[in-house]
């Protein structure tokens, strides 16, 4: 298996590689050159195994040789060792038809989890054989910033320098990031929003001069082998609803389009995914993108949903890629035009692959709020702000009547008390293994949203090449 570039120019890497670079060296993102399929027999015999055994099955065709099976089962075993449902990813029934993926069982408590448990000990294998020392930059709206951290805290031979947004994360995320005081962690507080920090660690990939001192890596959805980790739970759950017999569609609340890009993946790949409903805030780029053709970021609003609050999609490029028939050459000019003038409008014929595909759902904030109220009341579910821009999206849909629809549960509603409580009347409380939290110490600092603040940060404190 071969990774190549949505711009075109850089080189293809193998998945190693492609994991290691994260970012793609022509400023680009790494894709399967051909996406694998499954057959309808591959994914019957999905049926009744664990979850780290359905990752080892999803995952062999994109690792290719770089790891052996042994070597992947080993990897995937221990990356979910420590989440606290032995499913990994249980299914909770709503209704008839309706159903909660719950991915907020691993250990802060938040869908990212499952991906960074296992990117964590991939960069470990991957670094075990090279004298290397590995940079790990992200960038974080709140959750992937505490699962990256907790997965790469005190790992031999690499550095993580995460930024987030001052004041624009929950006070349980930020202290999952800065109560974390190994001496490889690094927190970054900028004056700025998460589409700020989002830019800063692209720039930093793409200025030449600082990233040619350093081996840079990313966790953010950007580096491929995470978003590779998500398609693993479309399989999971679609399996255990009844495909291939049986087509589901899936509803992701999204910011960052990486976590339904999983599963445009997942559908590529042979699962019979009947729809995916893109559900959004009031920061809606995505909304417009798919119902009109308007690629334009606006004003941010910040909401009680903050992993949300985007408006610069990245993983978007990905799915433009395919749009463009994958012509690298004709993407990278369009993406040089959105970067520069921060619009782009994407024609019908452009759009009509998408018809079939996906739907799309703006949810305010009183939808929001009287989501989760409708969740705790009739189902009996405490859900989080941005779980419940999903069900909201979920329960309008126009889908057919036998098809059932799972909605990504992505955060435990504890991470968001102040918003479930004022919708729900109920504060939930921390699991047991936070206790403590708002007791330890924190640790980070405060930079101005500036490329030369920020790279002479990283510059004083990680090791050159």
């Amino acid at each position: 298996m071969r990774y190549i570039s949505t711009r075109g120019a850089a080189p293809a890497l193998d998945f190693e590689g492609a994991t290691l670079a994260g970012l793609a060296s022509d400023g680009g993102l790494y894709l399967p050159e051909s996406w694998p399929r499954f057959s309808h027999e591959d994914i019957a015999a999905l049926a009744g195994l664990s979850y780290a055994e359905t990752a080892v099955r999803v995952l062999a065709p994109f690792v290719g040789d770089t790891l052996s099976e042994t070597e992947l089962r080993a990897l995937c075993e221990r990356a979910y060792v420590r989440f606290s449902h032995a499913a990994v990813a249980p299914l909770v029934q709503l209704d008839h038809r309706h159903w909660l993926l719950e991915l907020f069982h691993g250990p802060t408590l938040a869908f990212k989890d499952i991906a960074l448990q296992l990117l964590g000990p991939l960069f470990e294998h991957f670094l075990g054989s090279r004298d290397t020392h590995l940079t790990v930059i992200g960038a974080t709206s709140g959750d992937t910033g505490s699962a990256a951290i907790d997965a790469l805290a005190g790992r031999d031979k690499l550095d993580i320098f995460m930024l987030h947004p001052r004041g624009r994360v929950s006070e349980v995320q930020r202290r999952q990031m800065t109560t974390v005081l190994a001496p490889n962690v690094h927190n970054i507080a900028i004056e700025g929003d998460f589409d700020d920090a989002q830019r800063l660690v692209k720039a930093m990939f793409n200025h030449a001069d600082f990233a040619g001192r350093f081996v840079l890596s990313a966790v953010n959805s950007i580096n491929w082998a995470r978003l590779a980790a998500q398609i693993v739970y479309y399989f999971y759950a679609a399996v255990r609803l009844g495909a291939p017999e049986r087509r589901i569609a899936f509803s992701v609340p999204t910011g960052n389009f990486g976590d339904v890009f999983a599963g445009y993946a997942a559908r590529a790949m042979g699962l019979p995914v009947e729809r995916l409903i893109v559900a959004t805030n009031v920061n809606d780029i995505l909304h417009r993108t798919l119902t009109s053709g308007d690629y334009s970021v606006g004003a941010l609003t910040v909401t009680a949903a903050p992993s949300m609050d985007i408006q610069v999609s990245s993983n978007f490029e990905r799915l433009l890629f395919d749009l463009h028939g994958r012509d690298g050459a004709a993407l990278a000019a369009a993406m040089r035009g959105f970067e520069s003038t921060r619009a782009l409008s994407l024609s019908d014929k452009l759009r009509a692959p998408l018809a079939g595909v996906f739907t799309s759902a703006r949810v305010d904030p009183d939808e929001q709020a009287l989501a989760m109220r409708h969740a705790c009341e009739r189902f009996g579910q405490v859900i989080d702000p941005h779980t419940a821009i999903g069900l909201a999206a979920a329960l309008a849909a126009d889908l057919p009547a036998d098809t059932p629809v799972v909605t990504l549960a992505t955060a435990h509603p504890a991470k968001f008390r102040e918003a479930v409580e004022r919708a729900t009347g109920h504060r939930p409380t921390l699991p047991a293994r936070l206790a403590g939290l708002f007791e330890r110490e924190e640790r980070y600092d405060t930079l101005p949203a500036e490329l030369d603040a920020i790279e002479a940060y990283v510059a004083e404190r990680a090791a050159a090449r």
